[in-house]
């Protein structure tokens, strides 16, 4: 087992709540057995939106998806949290970065670190056009 995959085994991070968390069930899984990588973007885009919601309280629409590595599988039975973090607050657009951790079912509850992405939403009105951040107050 390569160092990089040493690593990827840890705890949970203790300083922040998941914006999400779901078990993954049968229905999930793809013809090898592991957790479809779709069913795991739905759940990082579900995550940025939570984040995007911290800044803009209307809709939000999904323009970007980069970054996405899966570094380790997910099986069912695993408990997966994403933890979320906003990168860059822009005019319109809120870049989340996304990690995702696995709790494994049938490993002791051992964590994983098993994805990370950066999404970027942006803000629409009722007319689904572009709508202008407040900024925070400071």
């Amino acid at each position: 087992m390569s160092e990089e995959r040493q690593d990827a085994a840890a705890t949970l991070p203790e300083d922040e709540a998941p914006a999400i968390r779901a078990v993954m069930m049968p229905r999930d899984t793809n013809a090898l057995g592991t957790i479809f990588g779709g069913v795991i973007l739905s759940q990082i885009d579900l995550a940025a939106a939570v984040e995007a919601h911290r800044y803009w309280p209307g809709r939000v629409v999904t323009v970007a998806m980069d970054k996405v590595e899966f570094t380790q599988p997910v099986w069912v039975g695993d408990l997966v949290s994403l933890f979320t973090s906003t990168e860059r607050l822009g005019r319109t657009s809120i870049q989340v970065k996304v990690r995702v951790w696995s709790q494994r079912h049938f490993g002791g509850g051992e964590a994983i670190a098993v994805t990370e992405a950066l999404v970027t939403m942006v803000a629409v009105d009722e007319e689904m056009k572009p709508a202008e951040i407040p900024r925070p107050e400071a």
